[in-house]
């Protein structure tokens, strides 16, 4: 749940705020926890402690459901300052160029819990760049997308883009764009291969309608993860396409290879 008043995001899950405490302590305002969990944060009590910053043990877990809106709060919720999400520009990509970084682009990906999942499979294959149009910025960092990446906004940054197939063509040639696609032509498999030595920029859209029809204009290669069957010779597999979140990781996987 999003504090606009104080432009605070609550933080809730005891991976998410285990992490963020091991990566960024500095960064929780307030800290609310219940009887149970509080072993857990004794360090971290201290800490806040000496900044002169606030914890407090609720006797009501239904005092914590108020703070961040949803009752899978794990028995705590950290305050912390709402995100900022970096709008992108040249230097920034010119950095992924000469660090040989890869980025994920999600178009119109809306669903907080989808967002989260795929963070946290960024974050775990070493991913460290997403990319969300501008006017889904907004509600890209959420308490449920922070709770579901399970610590993992820490280890990734994420920017904004104006337009994804204008930041597409800039990219032309300098970074592999690579769009996921049920109609691709080639195997996620070759992903390594179609890179050709070169950082990938992959894209990933919604379910309902996949990345649009400028985006894969603008792509080298539309990729498809193999399905039951397709090896055979089978035009469709069992089911029409996996969730976004799961495409995300079997991919992000094969990048990493």
């Amino acid at each position: 749940m999003r504090n606009k008043q104080n432009n605070e995001l609550a933080v809730c899950g005891l991976a998410a705020v285990k992490k963020l405490e091991k990566k960024d302590s500095e960064r929780i305002r307030r800290l609310y926890f219940t009887e149970e969990v509080a072993p857990l944060f004794g360090g971290l009590c201290k800490t806040i402690a000496k900044r002169k910053g606030i914890y407090n043990m609720v006797s009501d877990a239904s005092e914590l459901e108020r703070l961040c809106g949803t009752v899978h709060h794990q028995g705590v919720v950290a305050m912390i300052y709402m995100p900022e999400i970096i709008p992108l520009d040249s230097d920034i990509t010119e950095r992924w160029i000469q660090n040989n970084e890869s980025a994920i682009i999600l178009d119109h990906i809306g669903n907080a819990n989808n967002f989260g999942a795929i963070v946290r499979s960024a974050a775990f294959f070493g991913i460290k760049n997403i990319v969300v149009p501008e006017d889904d910025s907004q509600s890209a960092i959420t308490t449920s997308s922070y709770r579901i990446a399970e610590g993992g906004m820490e280890f990734v940054t994420i920017y904004s883009v104006r337009s994804i197939g204008r930041l597409l063509e800039a990219l032309a040639g300098r970074m592999a764009r690579i769009g996921a696609d049920v109609r691709g032509k080639k195997s996620s498999r070759e992903i390594k291969t179609l890179c050709k030595g070169k950082p990938a920029i992959v894209i990933l859209g919604n379910e309902e309608h996949g990345i649009s029809t400028e985006t894969k204009r603008n792509c080298d290669d539309i990729i498809i993860i193999p399905y039951a069957g397709m090896s055979h010779g089978e035009k469709e597999g069992p089911i029409d396409s996996l969730n976004v979140a799961q495409a995300a990781s079997i991919i992000f996987y094969e990048l990493s290879q």
